[in-house]
């Protein structure tokens, strides 16, 4: 595998942009194209099969990119399994960390929230390896259906915003929690909202940090890691590219990037 090849960086929608804003800070010499299935989120409540589908043609017009590693900016995409995902692909596939570790060292009281969207809460996955690490915990899961199309339709403060942070953090406020985890992409768009609702005794954590961690050392690990400045990123969307490329300079670092609307089937 050529070291000098880029890193693929995929979601349902925006919400991996979060992810590659925290790779392109642990790693500033790498050359990234995001793939982001505008056209088709959100995948938090669609079925398994149909998930799966939208993942594999994501993957195959990935291949035709030439990368070195692909790395999965999406929770609910993450709990089905990358071993399977990676079936018939050469490049490896690194998915979201469910941040179990960090949440775990950040919580005094071991009582732990989970926000996530309906399908990564139905897996329970994020629950179990919590209470893998540490079997005394409590965790409460919330599913935030909303937050995914209203972060998609660009709507980051106002009322429709407010209400909806305010909703779902309720049942973490009654249930205790001391520290939350942003268990879905797109949240870190809204951070701050769900901090201010949660309040300052509740630590919010965002996983994505550890995950940037990950393809870091895995990429070392391999001998791919790029050894001289690359060239621009590349982000690209299935649809809504100029929406997509307000959220990007919303999120990322300043730089220089390429953005293209992309027919996954051509």
């Amino acid at each position: 595998m050529n070291r000098d090849l880029p890193v693929g960086v995929i979601d349902s929608g925006v919400g991996g942009l979060s992810v590659l804003k925290c790779l392109r800070q642990a790693l500033p010499d790498e050359q990234f194209i995001y793939i982001g299935d505008t056209a088709r989120t959100p995948y938090g409540s669609r079925s398994e099969a149909e998930v799966r589908a939208f993942v594999e043609e994501i993957l195959c017009w990935l291949d035709a990119q030439q990368i070195k590693m692909a790395v999965i900016a999406c929770n609910t995409i993450t709990v089905l399994g990358t071993t399977t995902l990676q079936q018939g692909h050469d490049f490896p596939l690194v998915g979201m960390s469910k941040g179990e570790t960090l949440v775990l060292r950040a919580s005094e009281n071991k009582k732990i929230g989970v926000m996530a969207t309906p399908f990564t809460v139905s897996t329970q996955a994020h629950k179990k390896a919590i209470l893998a690490q540490n079997p005394l915990a409590q965790v409460y899961a919330q599913a935030c259906p909303d937050f995914v199309p209203l972060i998609e339709r660009e709507i980051l403060s106002g009322p429709d915003i407010q209400q909806a942070v305010a909703k779902y953090a309720k049942p973490l406020k009654d249930f205790g929690a001391d520290t939350v985890i942003l268990s879905c992409t797109h949240y870190p768009f809204i951070k701050n909202i769900i901090s201010k609702e949660l309040g300052t005794e509740v630590k919010v954590i965002d996983p994505a940090e550890e995950t940037a961690a990950i393809v870091k050392q895995q990429l070392k690990d391999k001998g791919l890691l790029r050894t001289a400045a690359a060239a621009d990123s590349i982000i690209c969307s299935t649809a809504d590219i100029n929406r997509v490329r307000r959220l990007a300079e919303y999120m990322l670092p300043q730089g220089d990037y390429i953005y293209r609307q992309v027919n996954l089937t051509e």
